[in-house]
């Protein structure tokens, strides 16, 4: 397939679509009057989104479209459409190749509810952060009115949202499995992962005559279709048996998943589809997958092939206004408030922490921007965003440090099956080489009018502990008074179940990062970050954890307790209480224990905040009943003090009142209820 980067420079004739040679639109239109300013009677395309339209390349909406522009479409925009009736959906017109559905840059139920399923009223992809500008499920919703307004216009799904929701997936907040989210829309097509080459050969093949049903060959792609007679199937939806479809056979493969009917009623069933998915992730030897919904076969199609630097630099090269659309006035964006003198340098995360979408969304194959693309894009910072002081806010992606990290022999990394490049511990065969990461700083920190480059995104510390010099010249140079890191947990046995390193690893950064900054005559402290009520985790385990933050002196502010987010594998684990990093069969699977009651979850929290007053009423119940009264006192080793500061207690004030024995929620440590009957 012709790449992007080529494509744009030999761009096909269409038909009454494509614009004079180098003229961009200034916005894509949102309204007709653009429309007639640009001398347009109607768009090709029409892209509906659930966020605020800021025509950036850190917005979905904005890369997709531009991509499409450079290949002479006539795209217009549809963004947070109010949901009530199709009318909205009509604002430009029928479009002459498709609707492009998406819920915006996070998924919708995430955007809007907490991981305890309470309501947000905050959005930072509206302007003026207002919540409630999107329905829940936007994409499954705007559809609807998609059809609504013109039923005879194919409607292709893609962003996050759908991307994780493209099989029968377990839903936190309904706590029920769901259909592919393909079903529930009714749309002709979704497209998964990073969309640049799927949505450019989509549009191109629709614009030449071609139905939806005709591009079941693209990559990324998934439709309804049945099996072609040529095509072998391996039956990983035999839960009897041990083969889980891994083995390698000549031919057309695919490999039968579980069936919707089957992972909703059997979490056997759920877990094996999840770990078959997992294993075909790889663009290098993933094989299609197809799974049953009621009479139809779902087909998925292996992932998209990750883009080249050339390709990378094409894209983030297009020409962005860089700023919200004009429609929204002097109203703030909260989410273009934070990342518009920030800079991607990368996309892709091998770390395969489970309780993590990237790896599902964007692959673990990292797809890198060229020096030069990453310079010319500071230099737009500093010539045409409003504001600009000087400082580049962040340059990282995912995770800081992976910049041009990749497997040594690309033999074995397109052969490669493992979930993670670093666990359980770092493969011999990745080149964890920083070189050409301080070489880009360096270069980014001579740019004219820049006086300080900040890294914010995550430092992948098990990685950065393998050069020194990184290290040093991150403290040095690009560090303001915090670092955030996330070692997540403490004990073996949640971190087993997260794939992350040991503590050990966060320990040896900590002294390498305490060094540097005394060489470099600064005071700069370590923000850690960690996660409660993850699968895997017990009280015991949140206690040690609390013991550990109260011995190094962390009061965390805030906390963050595991959001089940479809698809990930800590996910599969919470509904289904099984290992999906082993191997799966009907009364042969290795268990995992879950926190699923309130009681418990607001225990584990309290853990991480050991420190709040209003925590300790739990936390010495809870002591108590797990036959540690010892740590209740006044001595620095002791977790909680025996009184209660008047007018605190807050947490234990407004716990549920407590049913009778043997029915209530019970604290457990490692798994063996501790409450007597």
């Amino acid at each position: 397939m012709e790449t992007i980067a080529s494509a744009q420079q030999n761009i096909a004739p269409l038909s009454g679509s494509k614009p004079p040679a180098g003229r961009a639109a200034p916005f894509l239109p949102m309204s007709r009057a653009e429309m007639t300013a640009l001398g347009w009677d109607e768009c090709d395309i029409v892209l509906v989104t659930g966020d605020a339209y800021v025509d950036h390349p850190s917005f979905g909406m904005a890369i997709i479209g531009r991509l499409l522009e450079a290949q002479g479409f006539r795209v217009g925009i549809i963004s947070q459409p109010d949901w009530q009736s199709a009318e909205p959906f009509k604002a430009l017109g029928r479009p002459r190749l498709f609707f492009g559905v998406t819920g915006g840059n996070l998924d919708s139920m995430v955007n809007r509810y907490t991981s305890d399923r309470k309501l947000r009223h905050d959005d930072a992809y509206t302007a003026g952060g207002e919540g409630g500008k999107r329905p829940d499920r936007c994409t499954i919703v705007y559809t609807q009115r998609c059809r609504e307004a013109y039923k005879d216009v194919p409607v292709v799904l893609g962003g996050i949202e759908a991307s994780l929701r493209r099989i029968a997936h377990y839903d936190y907040w309904s706590d029920k499995v769901r259909r592919s989210i393909l079903a529930d829309a009714k749309a002709d097509l979704l497209i998964y992962g990073n969309a640049e080459r799927a949505v450019v050969e989509v549009a191109n093949r629709l614009a030449a005559g071609e139905t939806p049903r005709q591009l079941d060959s693209v990559r990324g792609v998934a439709l309804f279709r049945r099996v072609p007679e040529h095509f072998t199937e391996l039956h990983a939806d035999d839960l009897d048996s041990a083969d889980e479809g891994a083995s390698r056979k000549p031919g057309d493969i695919v490999i039968r998943l579980p069936s919707f009917e089957q992972v909703e009623d059997d979490r056997d069933a759920y877990a094996r589809a999840s770990r078959v998915l997992h294993r075909e992730a790889n663009p290098g030897n993933a094989r299609p997958l197809v799974q049953r919904h009621g009479d139809r076969d779902l087909w998925l199609n292996p992932p998209p092939i990750p883009l080249t630097s050339d390709e990378m630099d094409a894209v983030y090269d297009l020409p962005y206004a860089r700023a919200p659309h004009p429609s929204y006035g002097d109203a703030k964006i909260p989410a273009w408030d934070m990342i518009k003198f920030s800079v991607t340098v990368m996309r892709g995360c091998f770390g395969g922490c489970t309780f993590c979408s990237i790896t599902e969304h964007e692959g673990r194959i990292i797809q890198n921007r060229s020096e030069g693309s990453i310079l010319r894009e500071i230099e737009k910072i500093r010539d045409k965003t409003p504001g600009f002081t000087g400082v580049i806010s962040d340059i990282g992606g995912p995770t800081a440090n992976m910049y041009r990290m990749a497997c040594k022999d690309p033999k074995i990394e397109a052969a490669c099956r493992l979930p993670s490049c670093v666990f359980p511990d770092i493969c011999p065969n990745l080149n964890t080489s920083h070189d050409d990461l301080i070489r880009l700083y360096r270069k980014v920190r001579e740019v004219k009018g820049v006086k300080k480059v900040m890294v914010a995104s995550g430092v992948r510390y098990d990685l950065a502990v393998k050069s020194p010099e990184y290290v040093k010249e991150l403290v040095t140079h690009h560090v303001g008074g915090y670092l955030k890191i996330a070692p997540e947990h403490t004990e073996r046995g949640p971190l087993d179940k997260m794939m992350k390193p040991g503590i050990g690893a966060y320990d040896r950064f900590k002294e390498m990062f305490d060094a540097a900054a005394k060489e470099a005559g600064k005071k700069y402290y370590l923000i850690p970050y960690f996660i409660a009520a993850h699968p895997g985790t017990t009280d015991e385990d949140m206690m040690h954890l609390a013991l550990w933050l109260k011995k190094n002196r962390y009061r965390a502010d805030q906390v963050q307790t595991f959001l089940p987010s479809p698809m990930a594998t800590a996910t599969a684990m919470y509904h289904t209480g099984v290992n999906t990093l082993k191997g799966v069969r009907r009364g042969a699977t290795d268990k995992v224990e879950t926190v699923r009651g309130g009681r418990q979850r607001r225990l584990h929290k309290a853990f991480l905040r050991y420190h709040d007053p209003d925590n300790w009423p739990l936390l010495r119940d809870a002591l108590k009943e797990m036959g540690r009264a010892d740590l209740i006192g006044p001595r620095p080793d002791q977790l909680v003090p025996a009184h209660q500061p008047p007018g605190t207690g807050k947490a234990a004030a407004t716990k549920r009142p407590v049913r009778p024995i043997g029915r209530g929620q019970r604290f457990t440590t490692k798994g063996v209820p501790l409450l007597k009957k």
